[in-house]
């Protein structure tokens, strides 16, 4: 074993260690583990900065000057003064550059030392109407983010009690504030006659350091545990519009889609939620499910909320905009109708129920992935007007039939002469197709000309129990039946792309592009509104169809990425 001194490297010896491994036939399987970590090239790097992090330490570097931003300014101040050449006017660009400036102000505060800010002393008397109680003085140190919680008046007292620590926060971190505490200073400032808005703005504005005089509550153990709840979002929420939260400043923005992290479930109105995927590591304000399902229920009742994005007659307009599978009418959804296993009678109102709503506020979700040895998960696509679903979804199979596959429709009509039975369609008589209606067999039908056309649960297990990836283009409506445990569905919205280049390519010809009139635009657009407004809340992916090769490329890419990597799911599909 070779010798190793004192002033022998890190790297160096690892690197003699890693050279005195050899396995042997007791220890082969361990000591190869353990000579394939310490021959890993990033371990290696990590010990060489080690090494020269001693070594630079050893030398003990002094700094040049302690105000290099000072010197910095003179000198500019100093090109300012008289005429330029080519290398001055650069170098004073230079020194301008915000990046130069607040490398200077680093260096500046690495050579002065002044890491640590400073505190104000402690107060040398207290009031005397304190001397009986218990007094804590707390000093917090934040920057410009919000101190994370929130006040409230004590009804019965008047005091000024802490409502909710905001995980994450600054008062979380520093872990001495806590909820029920009664805060009587800030800064040395009494704040018992100011009102709580007022004390939420000094809080929010102070920098630095933050100096309370508290009385703790009277409280055992700190029982918050963090909850590890994962929501999505199914409407947007704005807390500067919302005048029922304790605080705009502390809540969470966030869109529908949006997935959040709910930590902290203790209050029944308010919960603590982060947004996935934000670096922001403090945690925010969002309305519970019951309290958002409360309000939404009152403005209904009060008829500030007359006709929700879920009612029943909204749902039947985006319900005319759709179309089955087939090649015959893949380009007339305008005139299709689908039809209605229960159909809602004349009589029945179409507002609906305050009592019976289902309000759309969050679905509880979790990341799913599929196993080996599953059935894939199904790709449904809902498309506007003008999406032209049926050739996007064929040119993906016919590009690799072999992990693609079509559910194939049904249909009443005679059989062409070039058509083969299963694979354009499943030519059935409308008695059999009226009985398999009945009993459920169809996730839609419709029909076109006299004749029946729709897409059976059948066909797609069919494809599914090849262990092909079955892509199936449906309305909208047919999601009810759809998503389910059973099928795990991703849902794509395929849309065209409007732009108002189009718009102004058709005012100012007097022919018509392609046959595409600005009725038509209008109508495309509008479409595809009113499936987002309907249905937004079950879409995965919005596809944007610019083209038909980028769109291909684009839908190629998702797919691979829904079988191969995790994806938020409703957390009951797991459950199940």
């Amino acid at each position: 074993m070779p010798i190793v001194s004192a002033s022998t490297g890190l790297h160096e010896t690892l690197a003699l260690l890693t050279s005195q491994l050899h396995p042997d036939a007791d220890h082969k399987e361990d000591l190869v583990f353990l000579k394939d970590v310490f021959s890993e090239r990033s371990l290696g790097y990590l010990m060489k900065i080690h090494d020269k992090l001693k070594q630079y330490e050893k030398q003990n570097p002094t700094p040049v000057l302690h105000s290099a931003s000072c010197l910095a300014e003179d000198l500019a101040e100093e090109l300012q003064s008289g005429p330029l050449d080519e290398d001055e006017r650069e170098l004073l660009l230079l020194l301008s550059t915000p990046h130069l400036k607040a490398v200077l102000s680093a260096h500046d505060t690495v050579a002065q030392k002044n890491f640590d800010p400073v505190l104000p002393p402690l107060p040398d008397d207290l009031d005397d109407d304190l001397e009986e109680e218990s007094v804590k003085i707390v000093r917090l140190v934040k920057n410009k983010e919000p101190l994370g919680a929130t006040i409230r008046r004590d009804e019965a007292s008047g005091a000024v009690i802490v409502a909710r620590i905001m995980r994450g926060g600054a008062a979380d971190r520093s872990g001495l504030v806590h909820v029920g505490d009664e805060l009587r200073e800030v800064n040395g400032n009494l704040i018992t006659h100011k009102r709580p808005d007022e004390i939420s703005q000094i809080l929010s504005q102070s920098q630095g350091s933050i100096t309370l005089k508290i009385i703790p509550a009277v409280v055992e153990d700190d029982k918050l545990k963090e909850s590890r709840v994962y929501l999505r979002a199914l409407f947007d929420y704005t807390p500067f519009e919302d005048k029922a939260t304790p605080c705009q400043e502390a809540g969470l923005p966030f869109k529908r889609g949006d997935i959040l992290q709910v930590v902290s479930q203790e209050d029944a109105t308010w919960w603590q939620a982060k947004r996935v995927g934000d670096c922001n590591l403090r945690a925010a304000l969002i309305p519970s499910t019951q309290f958002q399902e409360r309000r939404l229920r009152y403005r209904m009742k009060m008829g500030s909320l007359p006709t929700p994005t879920y009612d029943r007659a909204e749902r039947e307009d985006c319900d005319r905009d759709g179309a089955v599978n087939g090649k015959d009418i893949a380009s007339l959804r305008r005139s299709f109708r689908l039809r209605k296993d229960h159909q809602s009678s004349s009589s029945e109102p179409h507002t609906p129920d305050a009592n019976h709503a289902d309000f759309l506020i969050y679905e509880e979700v979790t990341q799913y992935l599929l196993r080996p040895g599953e059935r894939p998960r199904l790709i449904v696509l809902i498309g506007a007007l003008g999406a032209r679903i049926t050739e996007l979804k064929q040119k993906v199979i016919a590009e690799n039939p072999r992990r693609y596959g079509l559910a194939v429709p049904h249909t009443t009509r005679a059989r062409k002469s070039h058509e083969r039975e299963g694979v354009e369609y499943h030519f059935i008589t409308k008695a059999a197709f009226e009985a398999d209606i009945h009993n459920g067999k169809f996730i839609e039908y419709g029909e076109y000309k006299d004749n029946l056309y729709g897409t059976s649960l059948e066909s797609i297990h069919r494809i599914l129990d090849q262990n092909k990836v079955c892509l199936v283009d449906v309305q909208p409506e047919a999601l009810k039946t759809l998503r389910t445990a059973e099928f795990k569905p991703y849902v794509i919205f395929v849309q065209p792309h409007i732009c108002s280049s189009q718009r102004k390519q058709l005012s100012s010809s007097s022919s018509l592009s392609l046959g595409i009139t600005e009725d038509d635009l209008l109508e495309m657009k509008q479409s595809a509104e009113q499936i987002d407004k309907c249905y937004g809340h079950w879409v995965d992916y919005v596809l944007v169809k610019e083209d038909p090769v980028s769109a291909l490329a684009e839908l190629q890419v998702l797919l691979e990425r829904v079988q191969m990597e995790p994806q938020w799911v409703p957390a009951s599909w797991v459950r199940s």
